[in-house]
């Protein structure tokens, strides 16, 4: 008996190293050297959510999907400091504030969507999900804005099948690697505080520029200089998809 506890024991061994590094391999194969993604990889659906960690770059973001108040003292900041962001913004508002949405292209910001009207993705059927995408675009086109290939979902809520929806309507889709829920107003210290001690290489920022978010135009008095002064390069989200290596977050 002891003879063949012994065997087998062995044979058990043999079987789960091969099993761990078969493992390893196919991690290896689709994370890529360095632990990054590809944003072009397509095997599965894939959210951008972070950068190129390797690159001393990080994005601003900004979610507009209502009121008037906040998105013009927030502009007033990045052109003071000559940094260019992207405003995701739904088609709703869009309609409502074509002044504002000139101003943000004007100024040389990017522009991405949030859909038509703001309502989580995942509370809809996917035929709901593509007639608001569809009706965001023709928005979008009244207001000779036919080229926006950015995504992001109301409340950031997706799946695999709402990225795969998007992707065949010629969309990116755009998560954050960063939120520090400005929109709560936690102060706009303790705002500056999270940005900074969080904000590194290949970072996606969320913010918002609804008039919710009372504390976030001071904030960025200090945000602003302070990531450059870490060294950071503050781009847009379609020059953080061209870099080479762009990680992207897989949807489970």
């Amino acid at each position: 008996m002891g003879h063949f506890y012994v065997w087998h024991w062995k044979r058990w061994k043999r079987w789960i190293a091969v099993m761990l590094f078969s493992m390893c391999a196919a991690t290896f194969l689709w994370f890529g050297q360095g632990g990054s993604f590809s944003v072009f990889l397509n095997q599965t659906p894939a959210a951008l959510a972070k950068g190129n960690k390797s690159e001393k770059a990080a994005a601003l973001t900004f979610n507009i999907s209502w009121g008037e108040k906040r998105a013009d003292d927030i502009l007033d900041k990045l052109k003071e400091k000559n940094v260019q962001a992207t405003f995701f913004i739904s088609g709703e508002w869009a309609e409502r504030h074509p002044d504002t949405v000139k101003r943000i292209l004007d100024e040389k910001h990017e522009l991405g969507m949030m859909g038509y009207s703001y309502k989580s993705y995942l509370e809809q059927e996917i035929d709901e999900v593509r007639a608001d995408l569809n009706k965001a675009k023709e928005t979008f086109a009244k207001l000779n804005l036919e080229n926006i290939t950015l995504l992001r979902p109301p409340n950031g809520h997706f799946n695999k099948e709402i990225i795969k929806l998007a992707e065949d309507m010629g969309f990116t889709v755009v998560h954050w690697s960063l939120n520090p829920n400005d929109w709560k107003n936690p102060g706009t210290d303790v705002l500056i505080d999270e940005v900074m001690s969080k904000t590194s290489n290949g970072d996606i920022v969320l913010l918002h520029a609804s008039d919710s978010a009372r504390q976030t135009a001071d904030a960025l008095n200090t945000i602003l200089p302070g990531l450059k002064n870490k060294g950071l390069r503050l781009i847009v989200i379609s020059e953080m998809i061209r870099q080479a290596e762009a990680k992207s977050a897989l949807v489970d």
